[in-house]
């Protein structure tokens, strides 16, 4: 009986799919919205100097880039909190990784297409419950279907996926049960995932039983940090939505004295005596 490991951590993600390029190419080609006949044949690691800069790099778990056939470059990002920001970072790493190219003398006509794959490990779009997988890409605003091809940005909610959403699509399907799945808890893998050459090839690199007891210390060590920056983030969270009551508490208050205020003037009562019974100043009165 094996004892796994969750697949979603830096170390395991990057053992997975950070070094075999097989893996990667059936995950990118089964998750990425390619048209038939333009999926990924090979792959090139994006070499370090290539890599998008990200000042939360611990959360970007492999950076690769596709140069079989067209050049197309391929982002890979797992996140396992959503922020507000993390979409316009996402955004700035695509740019940059799609002009970096050219900051070395490249003919613009030669830039390539580049797609981010965002696996979120958390809601990112609470307003859409029934939609785990999301595509941008730079439209016409009054026609949609007139697009800038060269850009796309998919961002997978993974506490959202449900097998039963994609019956179509049998690898994206074992792909997202093995991210969502397989875990520390995980004894027996279920057994679609093992009947799966490619997916059982995984499950065997996130076997408890590969790692060293540093690595073990280290998977230890990211689960750790990530607890202690989602508390930090619900920490700011819940201080924000208690200053904006406070906020919100103190506008009802000031918008009730105006008007209570203007009920004074209108009976005749002097301005002193108006400030006096509402706490509004003489200028804010003479505003009103």
């Amino acid at each position: 009986m094996a004892k796994y490991l969750n697949p979603k951590a830096d170390l395991t993600f990057k053992k997975v799919f950070g070094e075999h390029k097989e893996l990667l190419i059936s995950f990118l080609n089964a998750l990425l919205p390619l048209q038939h006949g333009h999926e990924i044949v090979d792959i090139e690691y994006l070499p370090a100097e290539l890599v998008p800069v990200n000042p939360d790099k611990k959360d970007t778990i492999v950076d690769v880039r596709c140069t079989e056939k067209d050049g197309r470059q391929f982002v890979v990002e797992m996140q396992m909190y959503w922020t507000d920001m993390f979409k316009r970072r996402t955004l700035f790493n695509t740019c940059k990784a799609y002009v970096k190219p050219a900051e070395r003398g490249m003919d613009y006509s030669e830039l390539n297409s580049i797609y981010t794959l965002s696996l979120v490990n958390d809601i990112a779009f609470p307003e859409l419950p029934d939609e785990f997988y999301h595509e941008f890409v730079p439209t016409h605003t009054n026609h949609s279907n007139e697009i800038i091809d060269d850009m796309h940005m998919v961002f997978v909610e993974l506490p959202k996926f449900q097998p039963s959403s994609w019956k179509d699509r049998k690898m994206a399907v074992l792909w997202l049960r093995f991210l969502t799945e397989i875990d520390e808890n995980t004894k027996n893998a279920p057994a679609e995932l093992v009947a799966d050459a490619l997916v059982s090839k995984a499950l065997e690199l996130v076997e408890e039983s590969g790692y060293t007891d540093a690595e073990l210390l280290a998977i230890d060590k990211y689960w750790d940090q990530i607890s202690r920056e989602r508390t930090a983030l619900n920490a700011a969270e819940r201080k924000g939505e208690a200053k904006g009551r406070a906020k919100g508490r103190a506008e009802g208050e000031t918008t009730k004295a105006y008007a209570i205020a203007r009920n004074l003037i209108a009976m005749g009562m002097p301005i002193e005596q108006v400030a006096q019974a509402t706490g509004l100043s003489p200028e804010e009165i003479n505003l009103l």
